[in-house]
């Protein structure tokens, strides 16, 4: 007796590496505060970044393509090259 046909199902398509924007607090935010003036305030953006679950995500892509405007992982641009020279 010939076997039944087996049902074949694809493996999930894996998960784009820029997922993680659509999981972050600031994707929810008024993008002004984390793209101040100069001079501004960055001191609301960064406390939404110190909750957000993907903050480490989110550093890495600034640090990986050299963001140089904004608050990215809780770090100003200013920050951000301080950690990249090795200061902070």
């Amino acid at each position: 007796m010939p076997e039944a046909p087996v049902a074949f199902e694809p493996e999930p398509e894996p998960a784009p590496a820029d997922q993680w924007q659509d999981r972050a607090l600031c994707a929810q935010t008024d993008p002004e505060a984390f793209f101040p003036e100069k001079g501004g305030s960055t001191r609301e953006a960064k406390k939404i970044c110190l909750g957000c679950e993907v903050r480490h995500e989110c550093l890495e892509y600034a640090l990986a393509h050299d963001e140089r405007f904004g608050i990215w992982g809780g770090l100003s641009e200013r920050e951000r090259r301080r950690l990249k020279r090795g200061i902070i």
